[in-house]
């Protein structure tokens, strides 16, 4: 396995160091091999025939773009050309293969990068888990016998264990941060509407976002500005935004006010969560004890908008195929299906008062920091753990602090905490509306003082 970066892996490659063949090769073998159950399909040919294509256009003086030479994955909700789209699901598997590549995904093929394989996820992204009952749990790098987190577990799994340095994922209630988070590595929620959708299997379209993961802030960055641009066939329309890869220097020494939410958004956590919190907030001397009125009801509200939006979208294959659906989401995506139109019609009303709550903080903050999680992993198959001295759902609870956020869209960069030997620990780095470059600027000022850091998992044998 290889812990390159992006930028170290492109670099080798203009110096004549390597070829993206080689790079490739290389992914496409750890991919097989892999013991982490991150990978449902591994595009063996095609991968090749891009990074062929890649060296072609080098030999001859042409530049194939920022990301040349450097491979990636995507969570197997995206679409790409020639392959079914299966959404982690079973009743997918029938159907017809795309025609085209997912706007994401052909972004980055434009910018050099080779696509390896798909990965795995939660049945239609339904999950915080990744304990998919059709292709198995994905494991966490740092420990097998734990989570990756979910939905997006696959894609946070395959970059934390050094598979590659670049994946796509998506995040609804919190997809791409949960896994993000547990299993140690970088992940970016952008303002909602900011990347393309088009092509990705939806699962709640008010809320659906996707994003990259990495293990440094400038690959992150470097994926970001390559994902950008208006898509004329998304209904959402972003404002234009410049790039961020080529001014990290100035980003990591803008000054920030930053403030640190307490009250819901720390509400049950574990003892080891608030530590990894204050650790950040001491390093960006953060303002201690802001509340975000609302965030309960804002969370409750995202939980009807899932149930009733994804109910809906499913609602014929669940009448026809229930039992072909993952036990775990079929319960849900079937209350969701006869929420009552008012349940729903309330939840979305309540986004304009929550959204001027968050628009009043960022008056006097232009960061706020959140945990991710209220725990590190739990392991596999645990149904339900302890806070506050009460039992809860795991599935449910590992969302408590992302889907605030994510109701009223927020762009947000998870963190990983320097606790080298320890398990993983995210923090939120929470910025205003269309101001990913401030989530940037926490990330990589953090990153350069060394308090938040990607490591390599500890070398351990996989479960029995």
């Amino acid at each position: 396995m290889s812990f390159a970066t992006a930028q170290v892996l492109t670099t080798a490659l203009r110096e004549g160091r390597t070829s993206a063949r080689e790079t490739t090769q290389t992914a496409i073998a750890a991919a097989k091999a892999e013991p982490f159950n991150a990978f449902t399909a591994v595009f063996e040919d095609e991968a090749l025939a891009q990074a062929d294509a890649v060296d072609a256009r080098l030999a001859v003086g042409e530049n194939p773009g920022p990301l040349a030479g450097v491979p990636f994955a995507v969570k197997n909700l995206f679409d790409v050309a020639g392959h079914v789209t299966l959404a982690g699901s079973k009743i997918r598997r029938e159907a017809a293969p795309a025609t085209a590549d997912a706007t994401a995904v052909a972004r980055m093929k434009a910018a050099g990068a080779v696509l390896v394989g798909a990965l795995n996820m939660d049945e239609f992204a339904y999950g915080f888990v990744t304990e998919n009952a059709h292709d198995g749990p994905t494991r966490n790098p740092h420990d097998p016998a734990r989570i990756a987190g979910g939905s997006s577990g696959g894609s946070a799994a395959a970059v934390a264990g050094g598979l590659l340095p670049l994946t796509l994922g998506s995040d609804t209630n919190g997809s791409i941060r949960i896994p993000a988070g547990l299993c140690g590595v970088f992940g970016l929620k952008p303002t909602l509407g900011r990347l393309s959708r088009v092509g990705a299997f939806p699962f709640v379209h008010s809320l659906d976002h996707i994003g990259p993961f990495a293990r440094t802030a400038a690959d992150l960055a470097l994926a970001y500005d390559v994902l950008q641009g208006e898509d004329p066939l998304d209904d959402l329309a972003p404002p234009p935004a410049d790039p961020l890869s080529g001014r990290l220097d100035a980003l990591a020494d803008q000054p920030l006010r930053v403030g640190c939410l307490s009250g819901w958004f720390q509400q049950g956590a574990f003892p080891e969560v608030v530590e990894a919190l204050e650790i950040v907030a001491d390093a960006l001397q953060a303002r201690r004890g802001l509340t975000l009125p609302g965030a309960q009801a804002a969370r409750a509200a995202a939980f009807a908008m899932s149930a009733s939006e994804g109910g809906r979208l499913h609602f014929d294959d669940l009448a026809q195929r229930a039992l072909d659906y993952d036990p775990a989401v079929r319960d849900r995506l079937l209350a969701g299906a006869l929420l009552p139109d008012g349940v729903a019609e309330a939840a979305r009303r309540y986004r304009p008062a929550f959204r001027d709550e968050a628009r009043g903080l960022f008056e006097h903050f232009d960061i706020l920091l959140a945990p991710v999680t209220p725990c590190p992993a739990p392991p596999i198959g645990q149904a339900t753990m302890e806070l506050d001295g009460l039992p809860v759902s795991v599935r449910k609870t590992l969302g408590a602090y992302t889907q605030p956020i994510s109701y009223v869209g927020l762009p947000v960069i998870a963190a990983p905490v320097n606790r080298p030997g320890k398990p993983p620990i995210g923090v939120q780095l929470i910025a205003p509306a269309w101001r990913e470059d401030l989530a940037f600027a926490a990330a990589l000022r953090l990153e350069r003082a060394g308090v938040i850091a990607a490591h390599r998992p500890p070398l351990r044998r996989e479960p029995a």
